[in-house]
Formats: C-alpha cells, sequence, structure tokens
C-alpha cells in the first residue's frame, strides 16, 4: 500500500447519533402520521355530525334539555379524564413543547388515549375546538412511547417527541414545512442539526403513513383551503395591508390578556372548590360552549369549513359565510367573532382538552372577512378579499403565538401559492412589533409556564451541580454551548481548561478533555446525570 493512502476516519458519536435520529424518528413517523390521521379523520365526522345535531336541536327545541344532559354527562366524562391524566388540560401544544425541552414527563399510552377520547368527545358535542392541537400532542406522546419501547436515552426521548409533535401539526393542518419550521420555532426556539432530521425525517413519514391511510379509503388530499384565489397585489393595496395588521395587532393583544384574565378567574374557583373543581370548570366550558354553537354553527368545531366558506376565488363569487341571526354577512362575521372570542377564551381559562391553533386562524379569517367589506367600499379591488383574510390569519396568529416564520409559512402551504407571501409578511411583521410593544409573549410559552406552576414542577426541583469531562467524540465535542441539547434547567458555570478557568457564553466551543461545571435545578437529577454523561461521556 502507498504511504499516501488515508486511513478511514473513525464514525463519531455524532455520526451515530445522527444515523439513530433518522432511523427512529422515521419510525416515530410512521405511527404518529397514522394515529393522529385517525384522529383527524375522526375529528371531521364528528364535526359533520355535530353539525346536524344542532340544526335538528334548533329546529326542534323541544330536545334541548335532553342535549343539556348529554353535554352535562360529556363534561363529566372529560373531568374523569382529566382527574386520570392532568397534563391532557388545555391546548395540548404547551405541555409537547414543554416534554421536547425536558420540563414535562408523559405516561404516553394514558396521556395519549385520554387526550384522545376527551377531544373527541368535546368534537362530537359541538364545542369550538381545533384537532391541531390535540394533534401535536398525541404525536408527542407516540414519540416519548416509540423512544421508550426501543429503550432511547432522554436526548433521544426529547427529540422523538419533537418529531412526534410537528408531525401531528402536519397531518392535522396537511403543511409539513409548518410541522417542521414550528419544531424550529417554538419547540426548541433554535435551529440545530439534530432538530433539523429528527423533525424532517418524523414529518416525511407521518405525511406518507397518512397519504397511505387516504388512498386506502379511497380519499383525495387537497390544500386546506381551496377556494381562495390570489393576484398581484398593486402598490395601493399595501395601504390595507397595514390596517388590517393593525386591527389584528390590537385583537391578538386582547385575546391574550383576555385568555389569562378567564384564568385567573377560574383559579380561583379551583381554590373555593378544590374537590370539584376540575368538574365545576369543565362543566361550565361545556355548557357555555354548547349554547353558544346553538347561536351560530359558525363557531362550531375546529373553524376550518366556515374559513374555506369565506373564500371568493379572487373575488368572483361572494362568500358562502351561513347567516347568523338572519344578519348580513358583515354582522354574521362579527358576531362569530365575539362568540369564538369568547368561548376560546372560556376554554383556554377552564383547562378543557382542547385545541386553540384553528381557532385563533378562525378568528383571524372572521376580521379578514369583515375588513374586506369595509376594504371594498373605500376603493379597494374585490380581487384582494382572499388575500386580506389570509393576511389577517398570518397576522393575528403571530400576534398570539409570536411565531411569525410559522406563520408565513403556513399560509403559503395552506393556499398552495406564493401570491401572498410579501404581504403575508408585512401583515406578520405587524403583529409581532404589537406583541413587542405590549410585551406579551407567545400564548404558548405563558401557558407552559402556567402549567409548570400550577403542577408543581418548580417547587419539588433541588438545585444540583455536576462536574463532568468531555471525553473525545463524544456529542458535545467542537460544538458550541448553544448547540448542545442540554437537560431542563441546566446551565454550564464553568470550563477548565488546563489550568485555565473559561466562563462560557452561547459561543463557547467545547473540546475533549474540558472539564464542565454544570448548575442544574430539576426535579429528576439521576435522569439529569445520565442525560449529561450521554452528551458529554
Amino acid at each position: 500500500m502507498e504511504e499516501t493512502m488515508k486511513q478511514k476516519k473513525p464514525r463519531t458519536s455524532f455520526h451515530r447519533n445522527i444515523l439513530q435520529l433518522v432511523l427512529v424518528g422515521s419510525v416515530t413517523g410512521v405511527f404518529a402520521g397514522a394515529i393522529t390521521t385517525v384522529f383527524t379523520l375522526l375529528a371531521e365526522k364528528g364535526e359533520e355530525l355535530s353539525h346536524g345535531v344542532y340544526a335538528f336541536i334548533r329546529n326542534n327545541p323541544a330536545w334541548l334539555p335532553l342535549w343539556l344532559f348529554v353535554l352535562a354527562a360529556g363534561a363529566f366524562i372529560i373531568g374523569v379524564l382529566v382527574q386520570i391524566s392532568k397534563v391532557i388540560r388545555g391546548c395540548g401544544i404547551p405541555q409537547s413543547e414543554g416534554a421536547t425541552r425536558g420540563i414535562v414527563r408523559f405516561k404516553w399510552f394514558r396521556d395519549a388515549t385520554a387526550n384522545f377520547a376527551a377531544c373527541l368527545i368535546s368534537i362530537f358535542m359541538g364545542l369550538s375546538i381545533g384537532s391541531e392541537g390535540p394533534s401535536a400532542f398525541i404525536g408527542a406522546c407516540v414519540g416519548d412511547g416509540v423512544a421508550t419501547t426501543l429503550r432511547r436515552n432522554e436526548m433521544i426521548k426529547r427529540y422523538q417527541i419533537t418529531g412526534g409533535a410537528c408531525t401531528g401539526l402536519a397531518v392535522a393542518s396537511n403543511a409539513p414545512l409548518t410541522g417542521i419550521i414550528f419544531a424550529f420555532e417554538e419547540a426548541h426556539k433554535r435551529f440545530t442539526p439534530e432538530v433539523f432530521i429528527c423533525s424532517f425525517s418524523s414529518v416525511v413519514f407521518g405525511m406518507l403513513a397518512r397519504f397511505g391511510i387516504y388512498s386506502l379509503l379511497g380519499m383525495e388530499i387537497r390544500n386546506a383551503f381551496s377556494t381562495y384565489e390570489f393576484h398581484a397585489v398593486s402598490w395601493g393595496t399595501y395601504g390595507f395591508v397595514v390596517l388590517a395588521g393593525v386591527a389584528c395587532g390590537f385583537l391578538g393583544v386582547l385575546f391574550h390578556k383576555c385568555c389569562f384574565k378567564a384564568r385567573g378567574l377560574f383559579q380561583k374557583l379551583r381554590i373555593k372548590k378544590k374537590k370539584y373543581a376540575p368538574f365545576l370548570s369543565i362543566g361550565i366550558a361545556v355548557l357555555l360552549g354548547g349554547v353558544v354553537s346553538l347561536l351560530s354553527s359558525g363557531v362550531m368545531g375546529g373553524g376550518h369549513s366556515f374559513i374555506e366558506s369565506l373564500g371568493t376565488l379572487g373575488g368572483t363569487k361572494s362568500a358562502s359565510v351561513e347567516a347568523a341571526f338572519g344578519l348580513p354577512i358583515t354582522w354574521t362575521l362579527l358576531a362569530v367573532l365575539v362568540l369564538r372570542f369568547f368561548i376560546t377564551t372560556v376554554n383556554v381559562g377552564s383547562g378543557l382538552p382542547c385545541g386553540i391553533f384553528i381557532p385563533i386562524i378562525a378568528m383571524g379569517a372572521c376580521i379578514g372577512g369583515g375588513l374586506n367589506q369595509l376594504w371594498v367600499y373605500l376603493g379597494m379591488n374585490p380581487q384582494y378579499c382572499d388575500l386580506m383574510v389570509m393576511i389577517c390569519i398570518a397576522s393575528l396568529f403571530t400576534t398570539i403565538v409570536r411565531a411569525p416564520l410559522t406563520a408565513i409559512v403556513m399560509i403559503c402551504e395552506f393556499t398552495g401559492s406564493f401570491a401572498p407571501l410579501l404581504p403575508a409578511i408585512i401583515g406578520v411583521a405587524i403583529g409581532y412589533i404589537f406583541g413587542e410593544i405590549f410585551r406579551t409573549d407567545g400564548i404558548y410559552e405563558d401557558l407552559l409556564e402556567a402549567y409548570e406552576q400550577e403542577s408543581g414542577i418548580h417547587e419539588r426541583a433541588v438545585r444540583e451541580v455536576y462536574t463532568i469531562v468531555v471525553a473525545k467524540g463524544a456529542l458535545a465535542e467542537k460544538r458550541e454551548v448553544r448547540d448542545v441539547l442540554w437537560p431542563a434547567g441546566a446551565r454550564v458555570t464553568e470550563i477548565h481548561r488546563g489550568e485555565e478557568v473559561i466562563l462560557p457564553d452561547g459561543e463557547t466551543v467545547l473540546r475533549a478533555g474540558d472539564t464542565l461545571v454544570i448548575v442544574c435545578r430539576t426535579d429528576a437529577p439521576d435522569k439529569v446525570r445520565e442525560d449529561l454523561v450521554h452528551i458529554l461521556g
């Protein structure tokens, strides 16, 4: 052999870890995609059934007492499920994000089945909830289950929870890129190769599983909102875009504050009636939801069909919104907006297992549809009506959730068009600025923090100090501190490199032989040590 021949480079822990993420992520994607597809199909059937039931009751009021009994029974069953699995309380996505960060821990089978059942019962009862949040939660539980069954370590488990959650969101909304971007922007709030690989592999195989199920059932997959059509925007229209963004910014901030006011009111109820509080709060939300659904069918379910009814195919036809109280379309949209705003804040405050992802989008569509009537009167070309609805959706979503990239990608995927890209960016920017001005964090972040406080995670946490040496070939070797998936609450306070002591920042690169001093507040110190050894050892 020639001396110049190079030896093969040994496979590092990093490369093995990437291969493991792809393989386990693919398994997670298949199971998460299949289960959430079944859930969304059942949810669609549930919405159709509940629409028929409420239409019957409106025409036959004598059946109302029986339906109130059904609502009360459903509320009791949901209350029991929440008592069995307390983590399912709320809209699902905050708990999923907490699990990806190692803050929340699932009992995956119990939590997934409880959430599956509770949300389907709510949808069958015609309540104003969406399937996207529950799908993300169920997907996260599936990711946890796959990693647990395959006996993967804590770090791989968190990545699989991420993959399962974004798969559930992608499948429920038929928007794979939105699911992947959501993993970066919301779940981990950073871009790393591992986050991309686990989310990409899971979402791809999840969407393939969805496609396979639809093919077996002879069903067609199409864009979420096929009734919308877009045209190149003229300069004069951008003034209306800015005004729409301002309106959505104000409403988004108001919605955020009202949700936490509602939580405060229900919290007082829990303190006064501690023993029966879960049943009372959920019972109030269910009964109010039933009353609101009786008033207007536009408030029922997540709102996919309602949003689609606002599409005008580029202004060539009028919207086909079902009138509420016999009102004209403008007042109907205002009524639906007020009712959805009210009942969604009640759902968030009460802890009813629900999804607010699509109800937020439905509220944005209400604003856009209502403003279109005014904008056309002021001189806007009707062909931009569809565009304005989508801009309002993106702007309101960004103001409330504070996920601008997700909002922009979501609009393009929902419509199958890049025509609304620049106007959507403007609307999103205005919504984000409003959140900054009024100092509101993303609602999922605030709900996760509220969940931590209510569940006692902070109280159980103790301060631990770990001293671990970075081994050669370790996952963290040659990586910046900020690019390592540390255990929840862990912070590298010192790095001893020979005789040098370094006070690290996020850009400090770790080297083999470094001795790290890591401080962490945790309620599971042994799991944290195991995780750190895997990352550094």
